[in-house]
């Protein structure tokens, strides 16, 4: 069965309408004619063995990857001049060379195609794997007061991690969840290592505050043992438990503590009802695909220990028109083999029937674990095949509606702008700062399905005056452009600048300088006098007047939307690295300088003012600092 597919194609690009389809893949075989590849040479070489085969185009990049049970039969079915799909077709027309890979087993092919996927990333292969890895839930069981965090990253011994979730917001929300019942500590250990009282998270009883004693070591930790329970699916046991606990203390005529086991019952029924808890402690991943317009859209439903966690989605270019059938099968390699990958869970509930199935649990399967890939289901698990076909349909249908309107917006910007045609590309640049301090430049680019994340950048402004947003605007579109002309990289159509008349002069001059003004359309978004939103003006590089499109122009929506990401994107960057500067001591830059040293000079001089306004033979004194590394020390806090 062909599998696999990529994301950096635009859909549009390598999807066509059917008559246009058909034309090209016409004429690209046409021309295929006089190509060096000899299929029937090929063809006849081929094994009737599992493997792997890779096709080449021209220029020595992966045309596709794919997996086969028996090579010879499967890469046949291409080169039939019955073949009735133009795409397929089209892509058999740039063929130029072929490999194979022979392997014991078809499970040891979908494991060799997943990683060739992963690392030659094929036009007409989907990607499907999400640069993320997923996240946990995380508990630092070695600490004394152990606490619960948002992880997302390798899984190491000897901490607990609960999941993975579909989601980061999944994540918070049950962490929420926690220390609202629980009352379990949410800071940082420098924070709670540093506390004489109690902060607000105890005032607003989402704390036990136990970094002030307020709170016995034993009891914080029966409460880690009930969320832990809680986190495994426990939870009519834990309320059993809880109940038990309630009765032993209005015995006791301690009815202040059987008010608190009461309450924390009351709360953990509520957390099971919002999150749907059925079928026991089942765990489960229900996995569907809805196709439409050339895209195709997976949606994965995670069950775990009966609790709905949520869903998450991914929406991909359809380049060669595979069925639903074909597509999932090329999702579920994707999505469980590999390090960064979903740990499979028991069950894997399918909305389309795969022929690999059996190859597929096969190489999913661990020592101590063996996963059940299932289509025919009955009672709970149909209707959780049934509510992830829904919201994967309905999101795919949202997405369609979004992309027409991104598209309607785009082709406003023709007559809004006096371009040609509707810019593919648009890419917009910001720059954030604080008073001049650790300025960030910004790039996001959008094209006709919306934001490519991928694309997006950030760039450290260095060496130019506090403040010189002209200056850090410039730096940040020759260190931009520059490395795309030398990598041969994706140029935009429309360049949009947050800013004014100054802030497009030097976007002009960077652009000069790189011999790339007037091929790209240049615009600045203005806010406008009163700076409300829908008054924004537009300085058109090679326009004397400004334009003012007003609220109700769908080309200034687009504008906007684009603007505002950029916005988001560069304030993201600047307060990270603003808080990072702010948590770092620049003794730490000082070579010579350890912890040891460095402790030695804060309790010798209280802080790092004190130590600014030393001279050379004061921080000489200091045990452990030469007169030499006090020299060195002077020097780099002056300088």
């Amino acid at each position: 069965m062909v599998s696999g597919m990529t994301a950096h194609d635009n859909p549009e690009s390598v999807a066509p309408d059917a008559p246009a389809a058909a034309a090209a893949a016409a004429a690209a075989i046409d021309s295929a004619l006089e190509s060096t590849f000899d299929a029937a040479r090929f063809l006849a070489s081929l094994p009737a063995r599992p493997g792997v085969y890779v096709f080449y185009q021209l220029d020595g990049k992966a045309l596709y990857v794919g997996k086969a049970s028996n090579l010879k039969a499967r890469v046949a079915s291409y080169f039939r001049a019955s073949n009735p799909n133009p795409k397929t077709r089209l892509m058999v027309a740039k063929i130029h060379r072929a490999e194979i890979q022979q392997t014991a087993t078809e499970s040891e092919a979908l494991l060799l195609e997943n990683n060739l996927i992963k690392n030659k990333r094929p036009r007409y292969n989907i990607s499907l794997r999400d640069d993320k890895s997923f996240p946990y839930i995380r508990l630092n069981a070695r600490a004394e007061f152990p606490r619960f965090s948002f992880y997302r990253g390798r899984r190491a011994r000897p901490d607990s991690y609960y999941g993975p979730y579909p989601s980061a917001a999944a994540v918070r929300e049950m962490l929420a969840q926690l220390h609202k019942i629980f009352r379990l500590r949410q800071c940082t250990d420098a924070f709670f290592r540093n506390r004489s009282r109690p902060c607000l998270q105890y005032q607003i009883q989402r704390c036990s505050a136990p970094c002030v004693g307020r709170i016995s070591r034993d009891d914080y930790r029966d409460d880690v043992r009930q969320a832990q329970a809680m986190l495994a699916g426990r939870d009519s046991a834990l309320s059993d438990e809880l109940a038990g606990k309630m009765e032993q203390a209005a015995a006791a005529l301690d009815y202040e503590a059987a008010a608190r086991h009461r309450d924390r019952i009351a709360l953990i029924q509520r957390a099971r009802g919002s999150q749907s808890a059925t079928a026991g402690r089942a765990d489960a991943d229900v996995v569907a695909v809805a196709v439409d317009a050339g895209v195709a859209c997976f949606g994965v439903l995670s069950i775990r220990h009966g609790r709905n966690l949520g869903a998450r989605f991914q929406v991909r270019g359809n380049p060669l028109d595979l069925q639903p059938a074909a597509l999932l099968e090329a999702f579920l390699p994707q999505n469980y083999l590999g390090d960064s990958s979903a740990q499979a869970p028991a069950e894997i509930l399918v909305s389309e029937k795969i022929t690999g199935r059996d190859s597929l649990q096969a190489a999913l399967a661990t020592e101590n674990k063996r996963v059940a890939i299932k289509y025919h289901c009955r009672a709970h698990r149909a209707r959780w095949l049934d509510a992830a076909r829904i919201n994967t349909a309905d999101h795919l249908r949202a997405h369609l509606e979004q992309r027409d309107q991104v598209d309607a917006q785009r082709h406003a910007l023709v007559d809004l702008l006096a371009l040609d045609e509707a810019p593919a590309r648009i890419e917009c640049f910001d720059i954030s700062h604080t008073m001049g301090e650790r300025a960030v430049g910004a790039c996001v680019a959008f094209d006709s399905q919306g934001p490519v994340k991928s694309d997006y950048r950030r760039y450290n402004i260095a060496d130019i005056a506090p403040g010189d947003d002209t200056a850090a605007l410039r730096q940040t579109l020759l260190r931009r452009y520059r490395r795309m002309l030398e990598e041969d990289g994706k140029c935009p159509d429309l360049i949009l600048i947050d800013g004014g008349k100054g802030q497009l002069r030097a976007a002009a001059e960077a652009l000069e300088e790189l011999q790339l003004l007037g091929q790209v359309a240049l615009v600045a978004v203005a806010k406008g006098r009163a700076r409300r939103v829908g008054e924004e003006q537009l300085h058109v590089f090679g326009r004397a007047r400004a334009l003012a499109p007003g609220r109700s122009s769908p080309g200034l929506r687009l504008i906007q939307r684009v603007r505002d990401e950029a916005h988001r994107f560069a304030i993201t960057g600047h307060r990270k690295r603003r808080a990072k500067a702010r948590s770092t001591s620049p003794l730490q830059h000082i070579e010579g300088i350890g912890e040891k040293r460095r402790r030695n000079l804060l309790r010798r001089f209280g802080g790092l003012r004190e130590i600014a306004r030393a001279g050379v033979d004061d921080l000489a004194n200091t045990p452990g600092i030469s007169p030499a590394l006090a020299e060195r020390i002077y020097r780099q806090l002056h300088d």
